[in-house]
């Protein structure tokens, strides 16, 4: 059983990584073919490109003219204690155990418009690049068609040495780089909704932080039977059986 989750605008580079372990990312190759593409942008250029503030638009150009290789233990920092937001809010890995970081190892994906696939533990240098940024490269007009079928195919893979069956955590724009219906898999996709104005719904920002509680639920307590996984109960969600169709699995809350 694997997760995907999305990666965070918010990154932390600054506080000390409560794990030596660390791994290098899969797809560095195509990830310095993306990076010389954007290095030759101006700030302005990546300013309108991302649709960000022009302060913003300097700080990512400087960060890709500063982006280089090998990633070590003092230049970059493992995926999962980088990223920050609502999603790694939820999933809190700072408190994790070596048997948790080595657990997510296994059983944990982020998807990155930069670094493609990554393993929790994975060095990462600073950056943003959303997937569903319009970047021109020599593969296609965008980074879905930069990345075609690569994502898939590494997801396969380790899901044909599992159990085959895939939890998507994942945002709708992450997710459509990955071809779901390409896949030889059963894929669930966990719903969270919240009691508002007498009705469920989502309200995005806990359901981002819903879907870190659900990866940090699969973690901490090794979770690999994909039924177990109806018993996620953190912060007052439970299965909803009655509004849950096929593999789109409801969580609800009364808050």
């Amino acid at each position: 059983m694997i997760a995907v989750i999305s990666p965070a605008k918010t990154l932390d580079f600054e506080s000390k990584p409560v794990t030596k372990n660390h791994t290098n990312p899969g797809f560095l190759d195509d990830s310095c073919e993306l990076v010389e593409d954007l290095k030759r942008l101006e700030p302005h250029d990546i300013s309108g490109l991302m649709g960000i503030s022009p302060k913003l638009g300097e700080l990512n150009a400087s960060r890709f003219q500063t982006w280089q290789l090998p990633f070590t233990p003092e230049n970059a920092k493992q995926a999962l204690l980088a990223f920050k937001g609502d999603v790694y809010t939820g999933l809190d890995a700072e408190t994790f155990s070596e048997g948790d970081f080595e657990f997510a190892q296994q059983h944990l994906r982020i998807l990155s418009g930069l670094y493609g696939v990554l393993k929790p533990l994975d060095l990462i240098q600073p950056y943003r690049l959303e997937m569903g940024t319009k970047l021109s490269n020599a593969r296609g007009d965008n980074l879905y068609q930069f990345w075609g079928d690569q994502l898939t195919e590494s997801l396969q893979n380790e899901l044909d040495a599992g159990d085959g069956v895939l939890i998507n955590l994942a945002s709708n724009e992450y997710f459509k780089a990955v071809k779901a219906k390409s896949l030889n898999a059963r894929v669930i996709t966990p719903v969270f909704k919240d009691w508002k104005n007498d009705k469920y719904k989502i309200i995005s920002f806990y359901a981002k932080k819903a879907r870190g509680l659900m990866s940090a639920y699969i973690i901490k307590n090794k979770l690999t039977d994909v039924d177990t996984l109806q018993g996620f109960d953190s912060e007052g969600y439970c299965f909803n059986p009655g509004m849950s169709k096929g593999d789109e699995w409801v969580f609800t809350r009364n808050i």
